[in-house]
């Protein structure tokens, strides 16, 4: 995943409540083979119609969404994650989400911000005039055009994740890979005849051929 730091960067607006994965990428599309290209699905059917904010310039440049509550609930699937990724849209933010999508941004280095009252209302108008502001992870701050800062909470596991760009494999490897090694040479020297070498193999080999 990309490394997560500060972004500053124009935001879309989609105030509208409960939009659902099934809204954000059509079950329709679910067998598409690879995570490439599925930015172009992305509300699909709302584009369809013509003039969706994310077609609409200079916010299909967002990276950004400002959304309104429950945004993500319905079905738990990943592809609607995939596909705001690929658009290039890197955070979210609103009163709440969809739990399992929650989780899916993180996995998938979308940072989810949940963010209400006041708050949420200047960074909608912000988005709706097209003024680009700065989220600041480390910091767990977002800045506006006119120095108000709201401050966002993020658990320092997940928040650790993406500042590093690490998704859940990547932080196995990072944080216990010495773990690892350490097991696979105990396994290794406690079950030698589960492991061939390469005078062994070639054995092997030459029986092959003969028979």
């Amino acid at each position: 995943m990309k490394p997560f730091g500060n972004l500053t960067a124009i935001a879309a607006s989609l105030p509208e409540a409960q939009i659902d994965t099934d809204v954000i990428f059509p079950a329709r599309f679910l067998l598409l083979p690879d995570k490439v290209g599925l930015g172009s699905k992305l509300f699909h059917d709302r584009r369809a119609q013509g003039g969706f904010v994310l077609d609409t310039a200079p916010w299909d440049k967002a990276e950004i969404l400002v959304t309104g509550p429950d945004f993500g609930t319905g079905s738990s699937r990943e592809n609607a994650v995939w596909a705001l990724a690929d658009f290039g849209i890197r955070c979210v933010i609103g009163p709440s989400f969809g739990e399992i999508f929650q989780a899916n941004c993180f996995r998938n280095g979308i940072l989810p911000i949940i963010l209400n009252g006041d708050l949420l209302a200047r960074a909608q108008a912000e988005a709706e005039a097209a003024r680009a502001f700065t989220v600041d992870l480390p910091a767990q701050r977002i800045r506006l055009v006119d120095n108000t800062e709201a401050n966002f909470e993020v658990e320092p596991h997940r928040k650790h994740a993406l500042i590093e760009g690490l998704d859940e494999i990547g932080l196995i490897l990072k944080e216990d890979l010495h773990e690892i090694e350490a097991f696979e040479e105990r396994h290794r020297r406690e079950n030698p005849w589960l492991f061939l070498n390469d005078r062994q193999l070639a054995h092997f080999d030459d029986i092959e051929e003969d028979a």
